[in-house]
């Protein structure tokens, strides 16, 4: 019996190879788990049966960044056929991995600015994928501090120098506050130890604080960060879409919808296992961004969300 199930492939001297696709994540498995499976979901619609039809290489540092660039020249051994990037920390890793195998970005803030794409309607190179655009995003971040916290004169941004986004987002709130008559204050956190230390230094010198990113280590310690927000009575709204921050106690969160960006670069894994050229297509920006309000949070600071914001929120946690 075994015989005559092989015998068909034998008889045609033929092997069953399918696309391989490979994703690293900074984060473990757990924490990006709605993402990973927004990519997934993407990849059915398309028609695509998983391990049947296509194969998924999944790598995670579990929240350790030093880790990565291992798993991002993993994958370039394994010679998959596309590999994703869901940030620009991992892009870079992977752009430094390999000049040969096709990367489909996700959720990447400055791709033209960054150097990773010549530019977004004609990319170049073996790049392309979906900007997040997070200067958009950081200044509508910024409007929602002013008006959720009344008498914000100061205003703290947490910033990790280790990560692209850090540079880009504080260059933002610093354009955007002379206008809005607060002034700023970065506080850095390059390791999970610095992240009570620089919440404590914000407090002390702010009356609001921004996290700039969720990439990687802000990420995966996005509960540490609210939690000692809340315990230094210090607002903290998050540059990033309210998945995971709204519920665990940020004030705001705002961004664009990530899922829906993962969902979306598995039409490109599509086009380019299907023949299609990096090079040849453009570079796309997101099309839903959401906004979450935590009101505990808000009543523990004796805050009061304005109707404006509120009636503006996809998720109100109560």
């Amino acid at each position: 019996m075994a015989g005559s199930a092989l015998w068909p492939l034998a008889a045609h001297g033929q092997k069953s190879v399918i696309p391989r696709v490979g994703i690293v994540w900074i984060a473990s498995r757990s924490e990006v788990a709605p993402f990973q499976e927004a990519f997934r979901q993407g990849l059915r619609e398309l028609g695509y049966v998983e391990g049947e039809t296509i194969a998924i290489e999944a790598r995670f540092a579990e929240g350790k960044v030093e880790l990565a660039p291992g798993i991002a020249e993993e994958l370039v051994r394994l010679k998959v056929d596309v590999i994703v990037a869901p940030s620009a920390t991992v892009l870079r890793l992977l752009k430094q991995a390999t000049t040969t195998i096709p990367i489909v970005m996700a959720n990447v803030s400055d791709p033209v600015g960054f150097g990773f794409v010549a530019s977004l309607q004609r990319p170049g190179g073996t790049i392309t994928g979906f900007s997040n655009l997070m200067v958009e995003q950081v200044g509508k971040n910024v409007e929602l501090c002013k008006e959720a916290i009344p008498g914000l004169s100061r205003l703290a941004v947490l910033v990790n120098p280790a990560v692209l986004d850090a540079t880009l987002v504080l260059k933002e709130v610093q354009a955007a506050a002379p206008a809005l008559g607060f002034t700023v204050h970065p506080v850095e956190a390059r390791q999970p130890n610095d992240l009570e230390g620089a919440v404590a230094q914000a407090r002390e010198q702010a009356n609001g604080l921004l996290v700039s990113t969720i990439e990687g280590m802000f990420f995966v310690n996005r509960v540490q960060i609210i939690e000692a927000a809340a315990r230094h009575r210090l607002p903290a709204v998050f540059a990033a879409p309210p998945f995971g921050l709204a519920s665990a106690g940020a004030l705001l969160a705002y961004g664009a919808n990530t899922p829906d960006m993962l969902r979306r670069a598995a039409s490109y894994v599509d086009r380019i296992v299907k023949g299609a050229k990096p090079a040849d297509l453009p570079v796309q920006q997101p099309t839903k961004f959401e906004l979450g309000v935590n009101l505990k949070t808000a009543k523990a600071l004796g805050l009061s969300i304005p109707p404006s914001i509120l009636v503006r929120a996809d998720e109100v946690i109560e």
